[in-house]
């Protein structure tokens, strides 16, 4: 059945997943903190566009959001223009940004104290699993809100679960940016390894990506990174972020995180080189800028 939905925030995960839902014959109204971009999504897309959240939220069943980081979602749900004023009781607001358990769990208090169901649901896929609609979606929240909002969700995900209470959904997207920086980084010596040895890089991940070794990273990113091509994907400054997520997470929790931390040290190493914005398997790029001059 067509829903009367929002989304707000229509960056490169954004736009495309509203596009989704709009494909998909539900009644979409978009926020975007640049009015232009919202225009253009209407432009393509159908729907309305609105000035606020607020007015993006009024009407809807569900509201979607994907910003940038705790203090963006407080901007767009506090104060007289925030969704929260324009929400009406039942309705059910789904963040798809990356951010803190913290403010998932702030978020959550303030929509049960208006009446309101809240999910807080990131994603993982990066850009085209945005634009393929393949995301993962990891949620936490309540049951009766994840039923209603998991065949809304469908439009731009293979896989949507219900992790736990709320904030369970970013701890498991922290345990996710975790697996995925140490995975990289192998990724990048083991190349490096095979181009300093004389071997193809190429053929070596044919072979060893069909045993243990192979991973979503060794199929999506070896090409480009043994091309040394890097202005695409995730950037370097936001997993960046979200690893200083996982770091206060760990700290509250009292175990530490010694892989990706080391990660993390090698990361502000490639921002150093000028690569905030390459993807994350810029990690190969500074290892080539180390290899001996011949």
């Amino acid at each position: 059945m067509a829903e009367n939905v929002a989304f707000i925030g229509l960056g490169v995960m954004g736009y495309p997943m509203a596009g989704h839902l709009a494909a998909k014959g539900h009644n979409v109204t978009v926020y975007n903190r640049t009015a232009a971009k919202a225009e253009a999504w209407v432009a393509q897309h159908g729907g309305a566009s609105a000035p606020t959240p607020r007015e993006a939220a009024a009407g809807a069943k569900i509201v979607f959001a994907c910003v940038g980081a705790d203090d963006d979602l407080r901007g767009i749900a506090y104060g007289d223009d925030g969704f929260l004023a324009g929400l009406a009781p039942g309705a059910i607001f789904c963040d798809h940004t990356t951010a803190s358990a913290d403010v998932a769990r702030e978020l959550y208090a303030a929509c049960q104290e208006k009446g309101f169901g809240c999910l807080d649901a990131p994603v993982s896929g990066g850009q085209a699993g945005a634009e393929n609609g393949v995301l993962t979606v990891m949620t936490g929240g309540d049951q009766a809100d994840f039923d209603v909002a998991k065949p809304v969700i469908d439009c731009y995900a293979r896989e949507c679960q219900l992790m736990g209470p709320a904030g369970s959904g970013q701890i498991t997207k922290m345990v996710n940016q975790i697996c995925i920086s140490g995975l990289v980084a192998a990724l990048s010596e083991g190349l490096n390894l095979a181009v300093m040895a004389g071997l193809d890089g190429h053929q070596v991940v044919e072979v060893i990506s069909k045993g243990a070794a192979g991973s979503w990273q060794m199929e999506n990113r070896h090409k480009t990174m043994l091309a040394d091509e890097y202005e695409h994907g995730f950037a370097v400054q936001w997993m960046r972020k979200d690893l200083d997520i996982c770091f206060d997470q760990a700290k509250k929790l009292g175990i530490s995180l010694p892989v990706a931390g080391l990660v993390d040290q090698l990361y502000a190493e490639v921002e150093a080189m000028g690569g905030s914005r390459w993807d994350t398997s810029a990690l190969l790029a500074r290892l080539t800028a180390m290899r001996p001059k011949s």
